[in-house]
């Protein structure tokens, strides 16, 4: 598969993405570690059956490395975890848009990376996306200051940006495993989920969805945005180009916030769509030596 190819696999884990806030805060009564454990249970299932139908060999799961398997578990269950944690303790609209600080930073995590059509190193309009990326996270910050505003929310900011951190620093660093194929994601969901069992039988007492709806939800979560996406962001952030696929992901945030209003799980504002437009616009900026050029002077 060509590297354009497999940067529109990828592209199909941005969309899945857009859900992920939405029902994440549909869910929102589920403790975090029990979402955590039952979405990637399912992911993992997923996986096996896949591996049974297409009769793809088990031994592609044990002959990968042990830095895979640290980087794969601690990126999923250390990213869900801080991203689930963030939309019980702060608003939704403003944490889903913190979380998705992750593009902009793998587009900078990622200068260094040679790629076709464009030169390694920071230049400055990665600094200046940086800058907008940034002023865009104030503003969601400084305009929630209203009443009710207390130090909950801001452990909610915190933990969104720390799972946009390791968000980055996971897809960023999938590279370095690119011979890895994208089934190993299975063995990751299953010890994600594991890990999750273990701390939510720890610190957490167990709430059951009540109805079908509730049961329903988590289900998508397991097969969407905690499944397939997963599979297909691997291969595409190890096959494909890293840095258009981190512009491209700033799609998501304008989605998921879209679908978070349109549900009634958050009130849009001037002030929200201003961080919007600025987070996004960052990114875009930070990617601008990804876009064509009509000079000629970018090598296709």
């Amino acid at each position: 598969m060509t590297q354009r190819a497999a940067t529109g696999v990828g592209f199909v884990a941005i969309c899945l993405w857009s859900l992920l806030a939405s029902l994440t805060a549909l869910a929102r009564d589920i403790p975090p570690f029990q979402l955590a454990a039952m979405s990637f249970a399912i992911a993992g299932i997923l996986g096996l059956a896949y591996i049974a139908i297409s009769g793809t060999q088990m031994a592609a799961l044990r002959g990968v490395p042990l830095p895979a398997w640290a980087l794969g578990v601690a990126g999923l269950f250390g990213y869900h975890f801080l991203f689930f944690l963030a939309l019980r303790r702060a608003p939704a609209l403003e944490a889903n848009l913190l979380n998705y600080t992750w593009p902009l930073l793998i587009v900078l995590f990622s200068a260094r990376i040679p790629v076709q059509g464009a030169r390694a190193g920071l230049r400055w309009w990665h600094l200046a996306g940086t800058a907008l990326g940034f002023a865009g996270t104030l503003l969601i910050l400084t305009s929630s200051g209203k009443p009710g505003f207390h130090a909950q929310a801001w452990s909610g900011y915190l933990a969104a940006v720390g799972a946009a951190v390791v968000w980055a620093l996971y897809s960023v660093l999938s590279r370095r495993f690119a011979h890895v194929p994208s089934i190993a994601v299975t063995g990751y969901c299953l010890a994600t989920a594991a890990a999750a069992t273990l701390c939510h039988l720890i610190f957490e007492t167990s709430v059951w969805p009540g109805d079908a709806g509730g049961w329903a939800t988590i289900a998508g979560l397991g097969a969407g945005p905690v499944g397939l996406a997963f599979y297909v962001w691997d291969y595409g952030v190890k096959h494909g180009d890293i840095r258009v696929l981190g512009a491209a992901a700033y799609a998501t945030p304008l989605l998921s916030t879209l679908l978070l209003v349109l549900l009634g799980l958050g009130q849009s504002t001037p002030a929200l769509w201003a961080a919007c437009a600025l987070i996004i616009g960052g990114a875009l900026l930070a990617a601008w030596d990804m876009f064509p050029r009509r000079t000629g002077s970018r090598t296709e």
